[in-house]
């Protein structure tokens, strides 16, 4: 298993890039400012999209089931 990134290193992987938020959101089919409140730390992604985006951006241990 990977290491988890912090948020910081999540933000800064995404610079690193040169991709925005709002382009790695819609890339990965997430809302953009549902991912911005996950890298802001004010979403506890315990379930649903903050979960799947926490776990995408590997800041979370996790499955995403596709339903």
């Amino acid at each position: 298993m990977d290491k988890l990134k912090t948020l910081e290193q999540a933000r800064n992987e995404l610079s690193y890039r040169g991709e925005s938020v709002t382009g790695w959101a819609r890339k990965h089919g997430f809302n953009p400012e549902s991912v911005k409140k996950v890298l802001g730390g004010k979403s506890k992604c315990l379930r649903g999209n903050a979960h799947r985006i926490a776990v995408s951006l590997g800041i979370k241990y996790g499955v995403i089931i596709e339903s």
